[in-house]
């Protein structure tokens, strides 16, 4: 059957709305005797200017065992530099596809052209469990759509039979084994099957721990569906916190240490105002919400929300690239407003985003002063700004600032002293070969120095609070030419990728 075929956006929109998209007309199907198949086809065109998301219901009938969905589209031929067709998929069961609601059950982004759901397993990014009668919704999302439209083409397959034994879950736990209060490793945007990543769990996990980190953090695309897997793959040695990477239209985010199965919905933009109520949801239960690599240049990629709410930045995605060092240069303008406002100052992390077996786990990796190896201790340094970033566990520093009364501050921390106090700060650096050394205050990049060729070293400085409201720290590899650039020009750019880089440490009476 070919449903809509040729509506345009404006009758899309005159069409019966759900959720941030539109509903199309239903494909029924009827009762069948146990073990019998039955599919439907499900055909249509999707003109330029289409809404984010349309649904195509389905009416499933009681005793179905097994749902099925097969999809694909037509890609023309467009010009150079056109977007061509792109086209997610998902679906949502008889419980509705209400913004935030219960009747979420998968999906797959355009990475799978198939899946299927029944009581007891699920094809990787959907959830186990009963296909109830009712109403479900296939739904598409034609990301990029070309100038002549898209065709495309659905098979709706039910199996009817008895229903199976349940799944069973298995969450990881909230603590590992650690070492008390101390410094603990680990990534918190990792991709695995469960999305679009090609690694399994059991390989993210056994790359965590090859690359000596503490902890992890699962943010498959839009699906929590990985969630009651990695309880096996957690130990004493390894703390792996559950999350998603929310990905809509205007950037994506992520929400990290959020409870098992919490669905965080994506179906939205910037000026849609929706996204202040899922961030309180994470803040309920305890969990962080993390703009991720606000400058990628990937199509939806770009944040567009503003940082309001948000507990951190992703400033350092992956290997060390352009757009992170966009990210940075506007994260620290948000410093110098912060010290300028009074108001409450946003920390930087750094994660991998490692998707496939050639992206290294770990680079880069937060290394963060906890009270404990627990998911409300990593979180709570994290949301405390109480971290540093590293290119791997080959690297180490610290970081501090002393007063002239023996008053001492950290990463994260304010030191308190008075206006006219003088302020020692000392940066202790291992494992950066010949590496450039910078100190960054409020006023821009006030020291610049090269470190030897162990890659040891120690930097001192003194300040005051009147001359700067807070220092941080990078250390940057050589350029990749060997030049470490001039240490006689404060606005010299000849340092090459990032080693490591700190939050600040602020001075000031508190």
């Amino acid at each position: 059957m070919c449903m809509n075929c040729g509506v345009s956006r404006r009758g899309f929109l005159a069409a019966a709305g759900i959720g941030t998209g539109v509903a199309l007309a239903p494909v029924a199907f009827a009762e069948a005797a146990e073990g019998q198949t039955e599919t439907k086809v499900i055909t249509g065109h999707l003109d330029p200017g289409v809404p984010d998301f349309v649904y195509l219901p389905v009416q499933v009938p009681s005793g179905v065992s097994q749902i099925s969905v097969v999809y694909s589209y037509d890609k023309p031929s467009v010009p150079s530099g056109t977007p061509g067709n792109s086209c997610d998929i998902g679906v949502f069961d008889a419980r509705g596809t209400g913004l935030g609601g219960t009747g979420f059950r998968g999906w797959s982004g355009g990475f799978r052209d198939r899946f299927s759901i029944s009581r007891g397993e699920a094809t990787p990014g959907y959830l186990p469990g009963d296909v109830m009668p009712g109403t479900w919704n296939v739904a598409l999302g034609p990301y990029q759509v070309a100038p002549q439209g898209m065709n495309y083409h659905v098979e709706v397959t039910l199996t009817h039979g008895p229903p199976g034994a349940p799944y069973q879950p298995k969450y990881p736990a909230t603590r590992a084994g650690g070492r008390g209060r101390a410094w603990y490793r680990g990534d918190c945007h990792l991709h695995t099957v469960y999305s679009d990543g090609k690694r399994l769990p059991e390989e993210v996990a056994a790359g965590a721990r090859e690359a000596r980190l503490d902890f992890i953090t699962s943010t498959d695309h839009n699906t929590t569906s990985s969630h009651g897997v990695w309880g096996p793959l957690a130990g004493s040695d390894l703390l792996i916190m559950l999350g998603e990477e929310v990905t809509t239209r205007n950037g994506h985010w992520l929400a990290l240490g959020i409870e098992p199965g919490q669905f965080i919905d994506w179906r939205y933009r910037a000026r849609d105002g929706e996204i202040s109520g899922y961030l309180r949801d994470i803040h309920r239960a305890g969990g962080l919400a993390v703009a991720a690599h606000p400058y990628c240049p990937w199509v939806a990629c770009n944040f567009k929300f503003g940082y309001s709410d948000f507990d951190a930045v992703e400033v350092w995605n992956g290997p060390w690239t352009w757009d992170d060092d966009a990210t940075v240069s506007t994260w620290d303008n948000m410093l110098v407003e912060s010290v300028k406002r009074g108001t409450q100052w946003l920390p930087a992390m750094g994660n991998s985003d490692a998707h496939n077996p050639g992206n290294v786990i770990g680079l880069p990796q937060n290394v963060v002063l906890a009270d404990a190896l627990t998911r409300d201790a990593i979180l709570a340094g994290i949301k405390a700004g109480r971290n540093w970033l590293a290119e791997s566990a080959d690297v180490n520093l610290s970081f501090a600032a002393a007063g002239p009364r023996g008053q001492s501050a950290g990463i994260g921390e304010r030191l308190d002293v008075a206006p006219g106090d003088k302020v020692g700060v000392r940066l202790e650096v291992k494992g950066v070969p010949n590496g450039t050394v910078r100190l960054i205050t409020d006023e821009g990049q006030i020291l610049q120095t090269s470190l030897p060729a162990d890659g040891e070293g120690t930097v001192n400085w003194t300040t005051t609070p009147d001359v700067s409201a807070y220092v941080r720290a990078e250390v940057r590899h050589p350029k990749a030419d060997g030049s470490a650039g001039s240490p006689a020009l404060s606005a010299d750019l000849n340092f090459g990728a990032m080693a490591a880089m700190t939050n600040p440490i602020f001075l000031g009476e508190r």
